[in-house]
């Protein structure tokens, strides 16, 4: 809660995500969020909750995740982007941090994200395994182009969603970006829209594959936006491909 005394302050954050709980609170701890308030908290002296533009799921990245809170520190923003560094784990990191008007927030202000999804064409290395889908069977790379084509716009994603939001959400959202680039045996997959349901992106991701290899087809994926099944028809891309790349305001 604001008072006369505190500044909202929004700030930027990067992670890797492959040793965590996700972004959202844990009542065991664990969490990113948990994390950062934990360093807030010791910081400031007292309690402090922060609000994230959104939860990623455990083992999903961010090279870009918003998150806001309010507090009393009157040091400026360079002096609180170098309090959070000691505290904190080295996959997690505080781009920037800057005063916000008192009526931004983090998620309720947000018009659009970016995410990208990365996909290796066979065996990834080492170092590129946390970070990425190998797939060893050959895709079709124009099915797939077809059918983002099919998914973009503006639809009813339920189907392309885990439902974790209850039945009352709203599912509709404007996909306004699906698009395939490869490099040599990557693969990278980047999707913006207005806001996405839990899972999406990854349903959208396994959708994309399952085209690829021929287990759906462009009229099964209009059937399933026209008409969404009671049970996924997609399986979801694992998570640790996935990465919150950009939040728009």
């Amino acid at each position: 809660m604001m008072t006369a005394m505190t500044q909202r302050w929004k700030c930027v954050c990067a992670y890797d995500g492959t040793d965590f709980a996700g972004w959202q609170s844990q009542t065991g701890g664990g969490a990113i969020q948990d994390l950062i308030e934990a360093r807030l908290g010791a910081m400031l002296g007292a309690p402090v909750r922060i609000h994230g533009s959104g939860r990623t799921d455990a083992g999903v990245h961010a090279r870009a995740q918003v998150f806001h809170f309010d507090a009393a520190w009157r040091h400026g923003s360079e002096k609180l982007l170098a309090a959070f560094r000691p505290g904190l784990p080295d996959a997690i990191q505080i781009k920037s941090a800057r005063p916000a008007p008192a009526g931004f927030h983090a998620r309720f202000s947000a018009t659009g994200k970016i995410y990208t999804y990365h996909i290796q064409l066979g065996d990834a290395d080492p170092f590129s395994r946390p970070y990425c889908w190998p797939v060893f069977r050959p895709l079709d790379l124009d099915a797939m182009a077809a059918l983002a084509a099919a998914l973009r716009g503006r639809h009813d994603f339920r189907a392309f969603s885990a439902g974790h939001g209850g039945t009352n959400e709203d599912t509709v959202r404007h996909l306004r970006r699906l698009e395939l680039a490869r490099i040599g045996r990557k693969l990278r997959i980047t999707a913006e829209a207005d806001g996405f349901l839990y899972k999406m992106v990854r349903t959208l991701v396994g959708a994309l594959v399952a085209a690829g290899h021929g287990r759906l087809t462009l009229a099964e994926a209009r059937g399933m936006l026209a008409a969404p099944p009671r049970a996924p028809k997609v399986e979801a891309a694992p998570p640790q491909g996935l990465f919150l790349d950009r939040v728009f305001y």
